[in-house]
């Protein structure tokens, strides 16, 4: 029964989307219509809770805005959702954060994980990975340079 489920909800999944872990703050663009016409609307927060898996997977995300906590619960394979980004990676050591509902201000704050600086930024310039590519043209070059020197002479 489950390996027909997975078939069924293959062509369904998206294959684009991050690592998303507990305690990361992410950035979630969603498509919303309002009237006749369609924009995409970022929601930044931390994920307080996973939920689900396949088709069906969600996440909570948190915010403070006003003074005011909001949780939004987002379907991670729903076509209304474009893209999720990771802002920041977090150390958790709980797999629901549900004290963070209680917290204000400085209390709420979450370490961040050693090392996570590196990949993300190595994730989000494509140019990082292409750079590497480019440098062992460079020394090729010098060695041409150095025989017409020796030829002037």
């Amino acid at each position: 029964m489950n390996q027909i489920i997975q078939e069924i909800e293959a062509p369904l999944l998206k294959t684009n989307l991050p690592v998303l872990n507990i305690g990361d703050t992410v950035k979630v663009f969603v498509k919303i219509k309002e009237g006749g016409k369609e924009r995409t609307q970022g929601y930044e927060g931390v994920i307080i809770k996973r939920n689900g898996h396949g088709v069906g997977a969600t996440v909570t995300v948190r915010r403070v805005f006003q003074g005011i906590g909001i949780e939004r619960v987002f379907l991670l394979h729903s076509p209304r959702v474009e893209k999720i980004t990771v802002q920041r990676r977090g150390h958790v050591r709980r797999a629901k954060l549900y004290y963070l509902r209680e917290r204000t201000g400085k209390a709420t704050r979450i370490k961040e994980k050693i090392g996570a600086k590196k990949e993300l930024v190595g994730a989000a310039s494509p140019q990082a990975k292409a750079a590497p590519a480019a440098a062992p043209t460079a020394p090729a070059a010098e060695p041409a340079k150095s025989e017409t020197a020796s030829e002037q002479q």
